[in-house]
């Protein structure tokens, strides 16, 4: 997916973009320097930018709990798939490495992959994907990434934005549903079952 660099209207002011192209970093050392410096959130855009995200705030850090709490409530349940947090990385096919705020990938998807593997990136897109939107965030970028994850392979993501109380809803081969001030959002049929009460993060 060609995308152009981004630039500062695209990202918030309190990150770091660093063209890292010709610096020839490799996945393990992506690993490393993420591992080396656990305060700091990072990512890599398909155009080789490392993307240094800072620590965030209070509510923000407990809205992305929240989420990935009720997740992981209903998935334990389920038994079907995978919760992860924004601390895990997915390698997608166009090089960029990626860690939305939630996740959730089927088991089948795991099954071939080893131990060694699995705690390392994972090479493919989760079924499920969700970025909530915080001081550090600017709605523009989270919608290109929403788009990225679209385009290999999300089956289900949410964009959800606490200051305006919005919802956008992305599903494979339909339009972006934008929902105001939902009290829940359905994961039906990829997350079978799952309702989050969106309500108690306005």
């Amino acid at each position: 997916m060609a995308r152009v660099p981004l630039t500062s209207g695209q990202v918030s002011s309190g990150k770091l973009i660093l063209n890292v192209e010709k610096v020839g970093l490799t996945d393990n050392q992506f690993l490393q320097l993420c591992r080396d410096n656990s305060d700091l959130r990072f990512e890599l855009t398909a155009q080789k930018e490392l993307v240094i995200m800072p620590p965030m705030g209070l509510k923000g850090s407990w809205r992305e709990g929240m989420l990935c709490f009720r997740l992981m409530e209903w998935a334990l349940k389920d038994g079907t798939g995978m919760v992860l947090r924004a601390s895990a990385g997915f390698r997608l096919p166009n090089g960029a490495i990626r860690g939305p705020d939630a996740s959730w990938v089927r088991r089948e998807r795991l099954a071939d992959y080893t131990e060694d593997q699995l705690e390392k990136f994972g090479y493919l897109c989760p079924d499920f994907v969700a970025e909530i939107r915080s001081t550090t965030n600017t709605l523009s970028e989270l919608k290109t990434k929403m788009a990225e994850y679209l385009a290999f392979g999300a089956q289900l993501g949410w964009l959800i934005d606490p200051f305006k109380s919005r919802a956008y809803i992305y599903r494979p081969g339909a339009s972006v549903e934008c929902l105001e001030n939902p009290s829940t959002l359905s994961g039906d049929p990829v997350l079978q079952g799952f309702n989050f009460n969106v309500a108690e993060i306005w």
